[in-house]
């Protein structure tokens, strides 16, 4: 066995040395200036692109075969300045053809490209005469084949413009291996680069790379993958009238706002927007996007439904969505309309930006909904947004007990905001709306509310200070907290002077209740208050400022018996803790004793002379005075 390696490898060393030497001996003999016309033919052939060398060129044969073109820009389609600009190009060589003097391109190295991408107004760009060079001499049977199959762009630069939107973009850092298919049909390209201020890492593969290059149906995989967002798909593409994708979309983001701030869309108000996926079947035409089968997941909401985005000069977003459970809470917290741990309105200027940018179109639906405190049951929601307008529709929801519908609507000049809500409450738990909506927890009971107000301003405070509009309340079978009507007359019926004791203590039970106010620049007026209960009935009239949150009212409260006990009071303070206390002057005319104290007293202090009645105190003190004389 010895012996018989020993005479196989003699011929072998043999062959090795002859090609060693063929090797030495082709570094002399070759043609160098024919390699470098050759080199770029074949480069002109396949890319459509000419080179202009302004540098130097450098062949190398041993112990690698190269040529490599130094300062070097590549233009085509008839225009002045170079679509491409390398520091330095290198076409790494085949070696067997290289042996027989033939020069073949095995791969080319773009080292520190600087790459122009000008899309022009009709859809084409500057790139476009190389894109259909590359399309016909991949073509099966035309005259210049693909020779080489890889290209390796390292540390370049590419500037998109885009003439009709005024766009500008600029990746950097660029590191990228593209698999081009001198064999195969395929095309693939990997590899990472920096976009405003993240590094990006990607890849593309394309099924039929012909096919797609004439516009034809091929098979497509993207990925791109950064800190802020993650984006994949798969699917199909084509580009016969415009460019057209067919197959599954999945994003996925940890946050949102980052995402979109980093792809330098507008910012959505400042509350939530947080932790997004998404999973849909794309189509996409042009600038459109219609996304079917939608999974949504955002701030812990999930979702399913249609979504159609566009953006055709201007972006508009329609939705259709279907939830079992949503929290609306992360999109509000930051919208208050008190000012933190005060009474008064929150004078914050409201951020209007976000009604000007976007056209929105949404339905949303969910079997629970929270909004804040409130928890909603089964809601139908529609948001329309356009020009600035923002106008919100309650179908139906089931909340604090009953059933809700209204309208709500927004719009925008230069930073006011125009306010306009029209609602209605049927059957509610009185207690729990009163308190949410209007910060009123003195009432409880069943009813319904009717709300149509009209407002204007760059704040919650300037809001409320333009108020106007009606808001009316019936309700039955409930009770007002803060005092007891009826103990307090039966107490001061007996003995008027004897003071309200424990006065705000208590509740006033009532059959029905009717409340109707009328606002004009801020200011609620009584027109009609009615409180009918089971053994005393209260009726109301004055004003409460909503800018100061104060009550100045004032009311007669009667006993339902046979007396007739009649008591004048006043409403005054601030709402969450008003005072109540009676007519000073009525309760004094109410005691026989101190009653003929108070006409003496206003005689008195209009300059009148009356004698005291018979029978008074004041008479009896007198006679008594006489008869001690």
């Amino acid at each position: 066995m010895a012996q018989g390696m020993k005479r196989l490898g003699t011929p072998i060393a043999a062959l090795l040395g002859l090609a060693l030497i063929a090797l030495l001996a082709t570094s002399w003999l070759i043609n160098r200036d024919a390699l470098r016309k050759a080199v770029e033919a074949q480069i002109r052939d396949v890319t459509g692109l000419e080179l202009s060398v302004a540098g130097n060129i450098d062949i190398f044969v041993l112990p690698a075969s190269y040529i490599s073109f130094h300062d070097v820009g590549l233009k085509g389609g008839g225009t002045a300045d170079p679509a491409l600009h390398v520091d330095v190009l290198t076409a790494n060589l085949r070696l067997l053809p290289l042996l027989l003097q033939r020069f073949e391109i095995a791969d080319l190295t773009l080292l520190r490209p600087h790459i122009h991408v000008r899309l022009k107004r009709d859809g084409e760009s500057n790139w476009t005469p190389f894109i259909q060079t590359i399309a016909r001499t991949m073509k099966p049977g035309s005259d210049n084949q693909v020779s080489f199959s890889e290209i390796r762009i390292q540390d370049g630069v590419l500037n998109y413009e885009d003439v009709a939107t005024n766009a500008i973009e600029k990746f950097e850092d660029i590191d990228l291996s593209l698999a081009w298919p001198s064999i195969s049909r395929s095309f693939a390209a990997t590899g990472q680069f920096d976009w405003r201020g993240e590094r990006v890492d990607g890849s593309i593969s394309i099924a039929d790379f012909v096919a797609a290059l004439s516009g034809d149906r091929s098979g497509l995989k993207a990925r791109i993958a950064s800190a802020p967002l993650k984006l994949a798909f798969d699917g199909s593409v084509a580009n016969r009238t415009s460019p057209m994708m067919e197959g599954t979309l999945t994003i996925d983001s940890p946050s949102l706002r980052n995402a979109l701030r980093w792809t330098g869309q507008p910012q959505p108000g400042s509350g939530g927007f947080g932790r997004f996926a998404l999973k849909a079947r794309a189509n996409v035409v042009g600038a459109s996007i219609a996304l079917t089968n939608v999974n949504v997941e955002l701030d812990g909401n999930t979702a399913e439904g249609v979504i159609t985005y566009a953006n055709n000069g201007r972006q508009t977003l329609q939705a259709t969505l279907a939830a079992d459970a949503l929290d609306l809470t992360p999109y509000i917290s930051t919208f208050r309309l008190l000012a933190s741990g005060a009474r008064d309105w929150n004078r914050q200027l409201f951020d209007l930006n976000g009604l000007s940018t976007t056209d929105l179109d949404m339905r949303l639906s969910a079997a629970k909904l929270t909004v804040g405190p409130t928890k909603l049951g089964r809601t139908a929601i529609g948001a329309n947004l356009r020009n600035g307008t923002l106008a919100l529709s309650v179908g139906e929801a089931q909340v604090y007990g009953g059933i809700a519908k209204g309208s709500f609507g927004i719009s925008r000049s230069d930073t006011v905001a125009d306010i306009k809500a029209q609602f209605q409450f049927t059957d509610v738990d009185l207690q729990a709306c009163a308190s949410e909506l209007f910060g009123l927890n003195k009432l409880s009971g069943r009813g319904n509310i009717n709300v149509s107000l009209l407002a204007s301003g760059s704040s919650p405070f300037g809001l409320v200070q333009s108020l106007d509009g009606t808001a009316t309340v019936t309700g039955h079978d409930g009770a007002i907290a803060g005092f007891n009507a009826e103990q307090l007359l039966k107490r001061l019926e007996r003995r008027p002077l004897s003071g309200g004791g424990n006065f705000r203590n208590g509740s006033t039970p009532f059959d029905n209740l009717t409340i109707a106010v009328k606002f004009a620049d801020g200011i609620a007026t009584a027109e009609d208050i009615r409180i009918e209960g089971p053994s005393a009935k209260i009726t109301l009239t004055g004003t409460a400022s909503v800018p100061t949150r104060e009550y100045d009212m004032k009311g007669v409260a009667s006993l339902n018996t046979t007396s007739g006990f009649q008591l004048p009071f006043m409403v005054q303070g601030p709402w969450d803790d008003p005072l109540i206390f009676p007519d000073p002057e009525a309760l004094i005319r109410q005691s026989p004793a101190a009653s003929p104290f108070l006409d003496l007293l206003k005689q008195r202090i209009t300059g009148g002379k009356r004698q005291a009645p018979e029978g008074s105190p004041t008479a009896e003190n007198a006679k008594e005075g006489a008869k001690s004389n």
